[in-house]
């Protein structure tokens, strides 16, 4: 399984890359791999302001479709546009080109929410 240790996570499986105010928020190396093949991204949120835990999107995957969380409070400022054809790069590299989408974020204290990989990998193991 793929933690990489410079992210952060959630406990509803989001990875989070935070630059100054920005993050880049996706879904783990775990959580495709519980979802099988993805089929189609849903992200209908860019540009709105939204509290940490919102829905953001979903993802469809063939035998079920999954809920997105945003991870902070703030707003979606880009959505990785090439997920619309390519779904499927969220299975084959979900910490890179299956990135899902950029925002702003404006609660600094949430960051204290989120867990290290090794808080994150005790959370999937249960």
């Amino acid at each position: 399984m793929n933690i990489p240790a410079e992210l952060k996570y959630t406990k509803d499986h989001e990875w989070v890359k935070i630059e100054g105010d920005t993050a880049t928020v996706g879904i783990t190396d775990f959580a495709q791999s519980e979802l099988g093949d993805i089929v189609y991204v849903e992200v209908e949120t860019v540009d709105e302001s939204l509290d940490q835990d919102e829905v953001f999107g979903s993802v469809e995957a063939v035998k079920t479709v999954s809920d997105l969380f945003l991870p902070l409070t703030g707003s979606v400022i880009q959505f990785n546009e090439n997920l619309e054809d390519e779904p499927e790069k969220v299975n084959e590299d979900p910490y890179g080109e299956g990135w899902m989408i950029k925002m702003k974020f404006t609660n600094q204290e949430e960051l204290n929410d989120l867990m290290d990989a090794e808080a994150y990998k005790a959370h999937i193991d249960g």
